[in-house]
């Protein structure tokens, strides 16, 4: 703090990202299954506004914007996942594929 009792720009920047630091750290153990989760995207803050981004930029990667680090990274997940093909097409073998089987068991197992 300066002799205004203003806290000086780099010091409210280091704020920022160590409480997005926390904010996110709780989102993902909230949601430990999450894209979020899982690949950590970059958080951004911009205007009025947080942005999750994995990629090297907005226009190439994934983002998610909203109005609070929560936000950004629930938007981050769904757009992720809005983009991900289904398990089954994601699957890129050199391997030709093998015949799949379904087991069926004739009573439940005992838990």
């Amino acid at each position: 703090m300066n002799q205004n009792g203003h806290i000086p720009r780099e010091r409210r920047r280091v704020d920022y990202a160590a409480a997005a630091g926390y904010q996110m750290e709780q989102y993902c153990r909230e949601h430990p299954g999450s894209p979020s989760a899982a690949r950590r995207p970059q958080l951004f803050f911009r205007g009025d506004l947080w942005i999750a981004l994995l990629g090297r930029n907005m226009e190439e990667g994934i983002v998610g914007i909203g109005s609070s680090v929560r936000a950004a990274l629930r938007a981050f997940d769904a757009q992720y996942l809005a983009g991900q093909p289904l398990p089954n097409e994601s699957v890129n073998s050199p391997m030709k594929r093998r015949h799949t089987y379904t087991v069926q068991l004739r009573r439940p197992p005992k838990c």
